[in-house]
């Protein structure tokens, strides 16, 4: 359990500027928030991954899982900044 909220951490730290490249215009968002969108939409990313694939043995990393984390992540970005009101 720690060692998947570490690495959803790690990950999000990868993961959530990536997400916030891939959006257009500048979000005014911090980066513990970046971070935070970043590890929810890795663990998004790895869960949709597995539902939609039956795999749950991948060995080092699953690219797919990656980038289907980098969308989630965007899209999660683009809701926290309709809510929070803030230009995206």
């Amino acid at each position: 359990m720690i060692g998947t909220i570490i690495g959803a951490l790690i990950a999000g730290c990868i993961i959530g500027p990536l997400a916030r490249l891939v959006l257009p215009g500048k979000q005014n968002i911090s980066v513990p928030i970046t971070i935070g969108l970043g590890a929810l939409g890795s663990l998004g990313g790895s869960l949709i991954y597995t539902w939609l694939s039956g795999n749950t043995d991948t060995k080092g990393i699953d690219w797919i899982a990656f980038f289907i984390g980098i969308v989630v992540a965007a899209v999660l970005i683009l809701i926290y900044g309709a809510v929070a009101g803030k230009k995206v």
